[in-house]
């Protein structure tokens, strides 16, 4: 069923690193920099185990990180976005391919809509509307598990999982 043990204890690994984000987010409004390093880190382990070439494999995702990086950074200058947001979305650059990355960002996007709005609704209700913080790590955490799961498991091993 799975072509590759060491690559999917890797997805297994990194879906684990997002869901503990996306707690960690919630609670305390902080993704921890070990967790963002610790992503960053299990990356060359994962392209190594996909078989990925240097060029141009490697270098369009590090340049997809780099990238990633250079624009969220001035959202960061901004308020934008928090910090740790920004080095988790530039940690996941570093394991999904550029093209599949941008649908990760679309659905981070219409995922932090829902939960911006979920948020705002819960702070009116609660006539806290002043103390409105949206920990967007949890909208990039379901993202990036929507991810692995469209694009990186096998068919027949989400059929699986479904059942």
């Amino acid at each position: 069923m799975l072509d590759d043990p060491i690559k999917y204890a890797l997805l297994a690994a990194l879906a684990i690193a997002l869901v503990t984000a996306a707690f960690t987010d919630l609670k305390s409004r902080r993704i921890a920099n070990w967790l963002n390093g610790a992503i960053a880190l299990g990356a060359p382990l994962f392209w190594l185990a996909s078989g990925m070439a240097l060029w141009p494999d490697i270098a369009m995702q590090i340049g997809c990180a780099v990238a990633t990086f250079a624009i969220l950074s001035i959202l960061f200058a901004l308020r934008a976005m928090g910090g740790g947001d920004v080095k988790l979305l530039t940690a996941l650059a570093l394991w999904i391919q550029p093209l599949i990355f941008v649908k990760l960002l679309i659905m981070m996007a219409l995922l932090g809509g829902v939960l911006t709005i979920g948020f705002g609704m819960w702070h009116v209700a609660r006539r806290q509307k002043d103390k409105l913080a949206i920990p967007y790590g949890v909208a990039i955490a379901l993202a990036g598990l929507w991810t692995i799961g469209t694009f990186y498991l096998p068919a027949t091993a989400v059929a699986a999982v479904a059942q």
